[in-house]
């Protein structure tokens, strides 16, 4: 009886609880009460909160592949046999087996298998829908459905805004290798690239892009793009203000003028061809906005697009948002360069939004005063929240300056610049 108490006790959760595992509940419970409370980013925030709460549950091991489900169970006999597998003294296995890849890994997964494991939930969410590449590209699909290309075929030149605003992109990424000069921080350039993509404020690109360069820092890179694009409304306003002048922000534009549907059939299918011809690299994330798009404007798959806008879209943000909270584990994103990848986050996303309004004082110059350096900072894709924080900052210096539409034209162009630059930076460092 007293054997089969200390078994009961040892299976619970409070017997198994670390620190570190409370952290982070603490952290997904944060990131629930600002989806809830704050209706920060609230359709992915709060699935990743509740996948970070799940994913740090001791003992059940949600987020664990097969080969964790072993070392969970601590069977001598498992351990043994994974040991010698592996090579390595038993004491040394768990620490030799969370790190192993290649051919080592796919060996260790199939000693587990065999030896009755299965992975956990989680982690088969994670391999189905961002391993696979799957699932940012479904939502690039749904976002090319849900939006409305004209103010950039109405306005091709806010194409540099959006350009503008990937700099903080570039230069992030020579920030994050920088980092390697102090200790505790070891970034690879693949891990930099994937890093540096948070400038460009879009969640899927940033998912896409870390999944296939630095999947073990994929937790911290996506919390670092959705928390800074919750926080649009916070963080772009002062730096909006603190580079225009009030003349600047009053100018009122002319309206845009209407685009035939010809053209807006005509646009993805150019956009893609153009891809296609100068950066294939980036032809998954271009591909499906387009194709998106398209089934918009086409107007003849009605059925196609409105599931692309919501059905699809929604069940794949569920799947998406649990998939990155299992990334959150203790042991994988309590870490100095966890802390190092947030703060480059928030520079990257700033360093974006300055370049795009500096370019918009540019065209203010160039126009003689057509163009309201504002629209710059919608460059980010953080489509449409930056276009309506324009909007918001625009109406506080003149209240019949209605700037929604012209901010779409660069937010538009925002989305398929960071596209464009995960390509480049998947074609130089990824190739």
């Amino acid at each position: 009886m007293e054997h089969g108490f200390e078994a009961l006790w040892s299976s619970m959760g409070i017997a198994n609880l670390a620190w570190g595992q409370v952290l982070m509940i603490m952290v997904g419970g944060l990131l629930i009460f600002l989806a809830i409370r704050k209706g920060f980013e609230p359709l992915l925030l709060l699935p990743i909160g509740f996948g970070c709460v799940l994913a740090n549950v001791p003992v059940a091991g949600l987020a664990e592949n097969s080969v964790g489900q072993l070392l969970l169970a601590g069977k001598p006999d498992h351990l043994a046999a994974l040991a010698q597998l592996l090579g390595v003294p038993v004491a040394e296995v768990g620490d030799v087996a969370r790190h192993a890849t290649g051919a080592a890994l796919s060996s260790a997964k199939m000693l587990a298998s065999n030896l009755g494991y299965d992975p956990g939930m989680l982690y088969e969410f994670y391999a189905v829908a961002i391993s696979s590449g799957v699932a940012p590209l479904l939502i690039f699909m749904g976002v090319g459905a849900l939006t409305d290309f004209s103010a950039l075929i109405a306005k091709p030149s806010t194409l540099l805004l959006g350009a503008a605003a990937q700099f903080g992109i570039f230069l992030t990424l020579i920030g994050a290798l920088a980092l390697n000069a102090f200790p505790g921080f070891d970034f690879t350039l693949a891990d930099a690239s994937a890093i540096a993509i948070i400038g460009g404020a879009d969640g899927p690109t940033a998912i896409f892009l870390a999944s296939k360069l630095a999947p073990d820092l994929l937790g911290a890179i996506a919390v670092a793009a959705y928390s800074y694009m919750a926080l649009v409304p916070i963080i772009q306003p002062p730096i909006m203000r603190a580079l225009t002048t009030e003349v600047e922000r009053q100018v009122v534009m002319s309206q845009l003028r209407p685009v035939s549907k010809l053209e807006k059939v005509l646009f993805p299918l150019t956009v893609l061809l153009l891809c296609l011809l100068f950066l294939p690299s980036a032809a998954p994330l271009i591909g499906m906005l387009t194709f998106g798009n398209l089934l918009r404007e086409s107007g003849v798959v009605d059925r196609l697009s409105k599931s692309a806008q919501n059905e699809i879209i929604n069940a794949v943000t569920i799947i998406l948002g649990l998939s990155v909270g299992s990334k959150l584990q203790a042991d994988k994103f309590l870490s100095v360069e966890t802390l190092g990848i947030l703060s480059l986050g928030a520079f990257a996303f700033c360093v974006g939004t300055a370049a795009g309004v500096i370019m918009g004082k540019v065209m203010y110059r160039v126009s003689g005063g057509k163009v309201n350096p504002l629209i710059g900072a919608a460059g980010v894709s953080a489509v449409p929240m930056a276009a309506r924080v324009v909007n918001k900052v625009g109406l506080e210096s003149n209240h019949h300056n209605f700037l929604l539409m012209h901010a779409m034209g660069p937010n538009v162009a925002g989305v398929i610049g960071s596209a464009v630059a995960a390509g480049v930076l998947l074609a130089v460092v990824g190739g």
